[in-house]
């Protein structure tokens, strides 16, 4: 199946750099896009990440071939809701959440059935600590992973990613120079627990920490050098991702808090015993298996 029309509901710096990468990769269909910010629909428009601005976002959708799902976790339930009852069996949908588990289990019974529209949930580990279609970048996506799990199929279908609408996405996504592995939602969440999830609110929390601590003398900040600037980066995410994400990973978030709160506690008993030492050595194979390390 050929992809022809797209419809991006969410032209934020993800569902624009989306549009960006599939126009730098060749895609000449045309790619509607709505927002609830007309500010950032406009600017998705002028940067030409889409063809055309959606009135309707519903109207939109009816008329795609494909429709990704931008935004929040949360936002992307209530369009999965509102979706389902108006697409056809032909039209395909997937999107760019950080948790998976809530979202295939809210598709169970609306996609991938007989006369259903297709799902393939999807999540590009590619980002910003900034937000908007201004930042968006037709590169976000070269070079990084793109996650799909598969929601579990209906009665008599055929597994989502197996659908001929679900490998023409595919195709793009490779296309974007993004790198495909496929994961079930479980494995999905757990891992990105402790690989996204948990360098944010490291973040967060140091950031909050020496806002508390040096807010009064901040001129003392700037003397920080390459470590603080690389272990703050991402207190500048905005709160508004970032809480659908903690209400739907609560576990997998709390269990990996729970762990480095463990690891803080030991470093801090040992910062003059041999398990320091110890801890670094630790910390430096870990780094040695780092490919894209500088």
């Amino acid at each position: 199946m050929a992809i022809e029309s797209i419809a991006i509901l969410g032209t934020g710096l993800i569902g624009a750099s989306v549009g960006l990468a599939l126009r730098a990769n060749g895609f000449a269909g045309s790619i509607a896009g709505w927002d609830p910010n007309p500010a950032e629909l406009h600017t998705a428009l002028r940067r030409e990440a889409i063809t055309v601005i959606a009135d309707d976002p519903l109207a939109a959708a009816t008329e795609a071939d494909l429709i990704l799902l931008g935004g929040p976790v949360f936002t992307i339930l209530e369009w999965l809701d509102r979706l389902a009852p108006i697409l056809r069996d032909y039209q395909f949908v997937t999107d760019v959440g950080s948790v998976k588990g809530v979202i295939c289990n809210h598709a169970g019974g609306k996609y991938n059935g007989p006369g259903q529209p297709g799902f393939l949930p999807g999540h590009p580990m590619a980002g910003k600590e900034v937000s908007g279609a201004e930042n968006a970048d037709a590169s976000l996506f070269d070079g990084a992973v793109w996650l799909f799990t598969v929601c579990s199929p209906a009665e008599g279908s055929s597994p989502s990613a197996q659908l001929p609408a679900a490998q023409a996405w595919r195709a793009w996504v490779a296309r974007c120079g993004a790198r495909i592995i496929d994961m079930d939602p479980e494995r999905h969440d757990v891992l990105c627990a402790w690989i996204s999830h948990l360098p944010q609110f490291v973040s967060t929390a140091m950031c909050a920490l020496l806002e508390d601590e040096f807010a009064a003398n901040a001129d003392l900040l700037p003397t920080g050098g390459r470590a603080l600037r690389e272990m703050t980066r991402l207190g500048s995410s905005p709160f508004s991702m970032w809480r659908d994400i903690a209400h739907t990973n609560t576990d997998a978030i709390a269990a990996s808090l729970l762990a480095l709160e463990q690891r803080l506690a030991h470093i801090r008993e040992n910062l003059k015993t041999p398990e320091l030492r110890d801890e670094f050595d630790r910390a430096n194979r870990f780094r040695l298996r780092d490919p894209r390390k500088p």
